[in-house]
């Protein structure tokens, strides 16, 4: 299929009459528009009818999207995550639509502009509406029916929207397939998983929604009622319970593909774990794919994503057998640098059959260590360890349970989760609040792919309930370092009836690498940030009665190439490859010498290169040059494909270029480089927490950096940021504008002197990028530089100062901006009456003249010189008697970057 660049090229003027179609053409492109709306090639535009139905007695928004043909379609449901509406869903929506199926979207009750209360997926709610909604894609003539009223319907969406799937198919048997995201099992055990309450959580749940008085009443009395004692009672489990995809099990019988998250601390692996066991159990086709992100954050994996969901769909509704739907399970590795694009490296590992979580167990002896480091014996007083002897840990839960260990933070835990798999750990245990077990060093490295288990003796000093919660460190040969693969810890509520004796203990489900000369490190804590634990002190004893058991899941692999036979013949070869290898790597990731010449000069690039990932004659970037001056706000054009983020990635260290090099004031750029702390990036949408204000999310930020609070100038990135009295608010009442600006300040903590934003007016309305292009031109104001990619040409020329524009990974043109609009061969002629339609056409006539157009106001001439010089032009207007006021250079941005790019085509 023809890309969109491709057909922009396609679309470029080759005759007069095509200028004015081309630049109405890149508006729609830049300004996000549906491209397939203007190539004649491509599938049939996308149709959308919005209308109010009352599928369950309560009024519901929907949008239904079709795509041309007359032919008989599946249907699709899509629905929401919890806090959102049907704008959400709407681009995967077109993209089903396109692909020939009938798709229909809604605003779930209590969202958007549907009525009613919210009811957490009642069958009598929501699931009742689903219903409904199904009902009347029966009754549409172009949807395809198993029989009469039964539609060939299939239901995805993430995380609310994916539960609701779940349900749909236990309580509607019209339900053909399904592909829930993100999404729990039992709500119950999310929110309160073996009995301790996810505090955090739950109180986001509830505000994500608009407040307790936007729910059903008896869902906010039990969420009331639970948030004051701290602990869940039978009610509670039960009412969310009755709600859960778990209570119609054995009802769920269609194809199902289960995506889940693996950084999630609100629907963990788990979850998915138990939709596999029941569905499968049934005899419906399963497959599990852990995806990189989650409700923490972390990369989604969208694209890829819906890519599945749309061959799933393909399979199970359209019955295309030939379809690849997929490996039975499938978990994405993260781990390393793409050199292409500076993208996190990710890989999937797969096997034919779902390996559950606890597959090929490997046993790692543990030894106790002493809570929090404490030597063995220290006194017993609140916030000490008082007991280390043998394999038992004794440690305390502190009054009122503060200050609480921290994991997982909702909100940015996707960050952290990210960073764990780089090898940084940011969690917190409190000397005294925690026992530890540890392992010896790993002689070899150890794949962990499901859940852990440990058997345990647990004993509360006063036979009360003891509730802990467990993790699993990977910790560095020196000790230095811990790392809390994604972010995750297991709670659990013992009561006194389990304590005394050997229990089994799962710990998080992860898919980690532990690599040789590592230890694993079980902790048990007596607090959590994220959850509820008694307010009462407590003196908890933990014996390990067992070692650590991890599942190695033997059947998932990596794909890669089998090696010939003979490369494991010549181990001497090898080595001698491997040490030629790494003295040129050596040679060529060697630091040069700072440029004295280059110390007050932002940014100067020279013959830069960078060829594609197994490519040896396809380039990304090639020969690039161009020099940033102080006080410039430079924009980088260019179509997709030109090489811009490539470059940028590049120049943030991210990746390393194959020739040529990077000078940042002077300094060479390798990554790590310390130049770089003089330099702040945008380059996608920062995770902020949304109950905290933006002020307070700043200051966080900035102390995770390490760096001194008074290097931070947060005052200053405010002032120019403009969020005025908006930065006391919490940041879930901001508009994108203002989360935009937010994250502008965030890049500009330190106040760095080269800010590198990408894309940053993206999902931005009209008065939302005029404020952005004001927050650009005031940083470079004080003498620092801005660099800018963007695909909006009218604001980048009223922004920026100078441009680079690159095609093809080539630069094709640099300088001010008045340079490159004011240049070319594009005339404006203003003359003292009306131009009419006949003279216009006498002008475009003339030798060495390509067009001429009138201007709206009619009082002039648009002409485009193809070979005639403007000093020719003149005299043969004065031959004609046209009374001629003025003659220039007219050009704008648009016009000279179609032009430019025009030139540089094949």
């Amino acid at each position: 299929m023809e890309t969109p660049t491709v057909r922009w090229r396609r679309l470029l003027p080759r005759t007069p009459a095509r200028w004015a179609a081309a630049v109405a053409v890149l508006a729609v492109l830049v300004g996000g528009g549906t491209w397939t709306a203007v190539a004649d090639d491509g599938p049939p535009a996308v149709q959308r009818e919005d209308r109010m139905l009352r599928p369950g007695g309560v009024e519901i928004d929907t949008s239904y999207f079709t795509a041309g043909g007359s032919g008989k379609r599946p249907a699709v449901l899509i629905g929401h995550g919890f806090g959102g509406s049907k704008n959400d869903v709407r681009a995967q929506a077109e993209k089903l639509a396109a692909d020939g199926y009938a798709v229909l979207t809604w605003s779930a009750r209590g969202f958007g502009k549907s009525g009613g209360a919210i009811s957490l997926n009642d069958p009598e709610g929501e699931v009742k509406d689903v219903s409904g909604l199904i009902d009347w894609l029966a009754g549409r003539p172009e949807v395809e029916l198993d029989k009469k009223g039964d539609p060939r319907v299939g239901l995805t969406g993430a995380s609310y929207g994916g539960a609701v799937s779940l349900l749909a198919a236990g309580y509607d048997q019209r339900v053909d397939a399904i592909a829930p995201v993100i999404t729990y099992w039992n709500l119950a055990d999310a929110l309160f998983p073996d009995g301790v309450f996810k505090k955090l959580w739950a109180g986001i749940f509830v505000t994500s929604g608009g407040g307790c008085e936007k729910f059903e009443k008896k869902l906010c009395e039990m969420y009331e009622r639970v948030a004051v004692s701290g602990k869940p009672d039978a009610a509670a489990t039960e009412l969310l319970t009755e709600r859960s995809p778990s209570a119609v099990a054995d009802r769920i019988k269609v194809p199902s593909l289960l995506v889940q998250g693996q950084s999630d601390s609100l629907f963990p692996l788990g979850h998915a774990d138990a939709m596999q066991k029941a569905i499968s159990a049934n005899g419906a086709p399963v497959s599990v794919d852990w995806i990189s992100g989650g409700h923490d954050g972390g990369d989604s994996e969208t694209a890829r994503v819906e890519g599945r969901v749309g061959s799933w769909f393909d399979r199970y509704l359209k019955e295309e057998t030939g379809t690849d739907t997929g490996p039975a399970f499938r978990v994405t590795r993260t781990g390393g640098i793409d050199s292409t694009d500076g993208a996190a490296l990710k890989r999937g590992a797969s096997s034919d059959t779902y390996p559950g979580l606890r597959s090929g167990g490997r046993e790692i002896p543990l030894r106790a260590t002493g809570g929090g480091g404490t030597p063995a014996g220290a006194g017993a007083g609140a916030g000490t360890a008082t007991k280390s002897t043998g394999s038992a840990e004794t440690f305390r839960n502190p009054a009122g349970a503060v200050p609480p260990a921290i994991s997982a933070v909702p909100g940015v835990g996707g960050g952290l989760s990210q960073l764990s798999s780089l090898g940084v750990g940011l969690s917190l245990d409190f000397p005294g609040q925690f026992g530890r077990f540890e392992s010896a060093p790993l002689a070899t490295s150890v794949r962990v792919t499901g859940t852990p288990t440990v058997r345990v003796n647990v004993k509360e000093a006063a036979g009360q309930d003891a509730v802990l919660f467990g993790k699993v460190y990977d910790v560095s040969p020196d000790g230095r370092q811990q790392v809390l693969p994604s972010q995750l810890v297991a709670p659990y509520r013992i009561t006194p009836d389990q304590q005394g004796k050997p229990i089994e203990l799962a710990l998080p489900a992860v898919d980690h690498e532990f690599d040789a000369g590592h230890r694993m490190r079980l902790v048990f804590s007596a607090t959590d940030l994220g959850y509820a634990s008694p307010a009462e002190p407590a003196t908890y004893t933990v014996t390990a009665d067992g070692p650590l058991t991890v599942p190695t899941a033997p059947a998932v692999a990596t794909a890669a190439a089998t090696l010939p036979w003979w490369t494991w013949g010549l181990p001497a070869a090898a080595l001698v490859i491997a040490a030629g290898l790494l003295i040129t790597a050596r040679r060529r990731t060697a630091t040069p010498a700072p440029d004295p010449a280059l110390t007050d000069v932002p940014l100067q690039i020279t013959g830069l290169s960078k060829k594609y990932a197994k490519s040896v004659d396809r380039y990304a970037v090639r020969e690039l040059s161009f020099r940033v001056e102080k006080g410039q706000v430079l924009g980088l054009l260019g179509p997709n494909g030109a090489g811009k983020t490539t470059t940028l990635r590049m120049l943030m260290g991210l990746i390393a270029p194959d020739e040529g090099e990077i000078r940042v004031f002077g300094q060479a750029i390798r990554p790590g480089a310390p130049v770089l702390s003089r330099v702040g990036a945008f380059v996608e949408g920062a995770g902020f927490l949304p109950h905290l204000s933006g002020r307070a999310n700043l200051d966080l930020y900035w102390q995770a950096t390490g760096r001194p609070a008074e290097d931070a100038h947060i005052e200053e990135a405010l002032e120019i940021a403009g969020l005025g009295d908006a930065l006391a608010r919490a940041v879930r009442t901001y508009s994108q504008g203002m989360r935009q600006r937010l994250a502008i300040a965030q890049a500009m903590l330190g106040m760095p002197d080269l800010l590198i934003l990408d894309e940053p007016t993206n999902g931005l309305d009209p008065p939302q990028i005029r404020e952005m292009r004001d927050v650009m031109i005031r940083y470079a104001a004080g003498g620092r530089t801005v660099i800018v990619s963007s695909h909006l040409l009218s604001e980048v020329e009223q922004s920026c100062t100078h441009l680079v524009v690159m095609d093809r990974g080539r630069l094709v043109q640099a300088g001010p901006v008045a340079e490159i609009t004011g240049s070319g061969d594009m005339i404006l002629v203003t003359v003292a009456e009306t131009v009419f339609e006949p003279l216009a056409e006498k002008v475009a006539s003339l030798p060495g003249i390509g067009s001429a157009v009138r201007t709206d106001d009619g009082r002039g001439l648009l002409v485009r010189l193809d070979g005639a010089t403007a000093s020719r032009l003149v005299a043969d207007l004065v031959r004609l008697d046209v009374p001629v006021t003025g003659v220039g250079p007219h050009r704008r941005l648009e016009d000279a970057f179609l032009t430019l790019i025009s030139g540089g085509a094949a």
